[in-house]
């Protein structure tokens, strides 16, 4: 969520003031707007304790400007998660000194957790002191910066299948694990859950659009006739990405410009920027430096893990790696849920969902076209298939606007099948590389 929900959500689009023609009339604004991801980053910060002292100015309720050391302050006080931060420089120190790959993994493992917070947190912020505009950019890079870092240094490592079982694996988790706790537990406070189905289901359609991609590359593979089709699917898949990159901006400016009304934020929703522009921007610079290097640690200490537990790469892939960069959203879409946010909760776990398929997975394409890594959006057909009933399971259960925690169980046991599926399933030998 994070940012992650961060562009969690969906696109994670601040909403903030239209212009009188693209507001929605009293009549036209539906009962329960789908806040962007961005909101939901900022309902996670009304959970928060208050921090440092003095950050406010009582007389007037103004936020005074805050020092240096203020702003360290409220940053180490930012989220609980913090705590784990301990397991930044026993990570590094760990890889310097060639502990035990299972040691290294772990160590980085736990480190990236709140880091990733850390980054959607220093996100939004930055996004509150600028324009509309230029805060949806910003979040739809770093919504979902740290899957796209652990994929890209994947990816330079060589590790194409990782890399697929990974934005595979994050669509997964927020489709099933995370939407599926939503209901589960917002279920056991409130018999029936109602969101906004206009909204949750265009994202929805447009997951059901990226699994399209899937399925053209893998039926393209299955019933060509010529004996190598390599070099034909890496350009489909140039091709493919390239729609889907048009297509998720496209989304932006529906969610932007056009359809506001779908995606309205209410009052309560709305904060105020803590942190200056420079501190913003300073703790975004820092943290995104901090991941890639333990993302670079954590990715060299795969196939060592792999042998270790006596696991496939690719469930490390599709199973584990999606914890560290869900962590954070995870927790506050459940969150929402139990306050009864289902429209918040929703926008993490589906807007999440598309923003990797319609845009990280397509950029990783380009990227690796770019550093002459080919990534193909042909998947195997176990993956593909997975994919595309996990998408029809959720479309069906959000059609009718309403949640129960029966309708969590479903998703949850879906995630788990999966999952157990994964865990004995041999490594992919259909992807193709050139």
């Amino acid at each position: 969520m994070t940012a992650k929900d961060r562009l969690s959500t969906s696109s994670n689009i601040t909403h903030r003031s239209e212009p009188t023609s693209l507001r929605s009339r009293p009549d036209e604004t539906p009962s329960n707007p789908l806040p962007t991801a961005d909101t939901s980053l900022r309902s996670e910060r009304s959970l928060r304790a208050t921090v440092a002292a003095g950050n406010k100015d009582v007389e007037g309720g103004l936020r005074k400007k805050l020092s240096a050391v203020e702003c360290l302050k409220t940053i180490v006080f930012a989220t609980k998660l913090n705590i784990l931060l301990v397991f930044v420089p026993l990570g590094i120190v760990a890889y310097h000194l060639k502990w035990s790959e299972v040691t290294i993994f772990v160590l980085n493992f736990m480190a990236i957790i709140p880091l990733a917070r850390l980054l959607g947190y220093a996100t939004e912020e930055i996004s509150l002191r600028v324009s509309e505009s230029a805060g949806a950019l910003l979040i739809a890079t770093f919504g979902n910066a740290v899957e796209l870092i652990i994929s890209i240094v994947a990816l330079k490592e060589h590790k194409v299948p990782v890399v697929q079982a990974l934005v595979l694996g994050s669509v997964l988790s927020n489709l099933l694990l995370v939407l599926g706790f939503c209901f589960v537990f917002g279920g056991m406070k409130h018999t029936s859950q109602q969101f906004n189905q206009t909204a949750a289901q265009t994202s929805a359609s447009l997951l059901s659009l990226s699994c399209l991609s899937l399925l053209i590359p893998a039926a393209f593979h299955a019933t060509a006739t010529t004996i190598d089709q390599t070099a034909n699917i890496k350009h489909l898949s140039y091709g493919t990405s390239i729609v889907l990159l048009i297509v998720y901006g496209l989304y932006l400016f529906f969610q932007l410009k056009t359809h506001t009304h779908l995606y309205a934020t209410s009052s309560e929703d709305e904060n105020d920027p803590i942190l200056p522009l420079w501190m913003g921007i300073a703790l975004l610079v820092v943290v995104t430096a901090v991941v890639v290097f333990c993302a670079d640690y954590l990715v060299t200490s795969i196939d060592g893990l792999a042998k270790a537990w006596n696991i496939s790469p690719v469930f490390i892939g599709l199973i584990l790696l999606p914890i560290v960069s869900n962590a954070a959203e995870n927790a506050t879409a459940v969150t929402m849920a139990w306050r009864d946010k289902m429209n918040l909760a929703i926008s993490v776990a589906i807007g999440s969902s598309m923003q990797v398929a319609l845009f990280v997975t397509p950029l990783l394409v380009i990227l690796g076209w770019i550093i002459n890594e080919p990534m193909t959006l042909f998947f195997n057909t176990f993956e593909t298939c997975v994919m595309f009933v996990s998408v029809l399971i959720v479309n069906y259960l959000i059609q009718d606007g309403e949640s129960n925690w029966l309708e969590g169980v479903m998703l949850l046991s879906t995630y788990l099948i999966i999952a157990v599926a994964i865990y004995f399933y041999p490594v992919a030998v259909e992807t193709v590389h050139p």
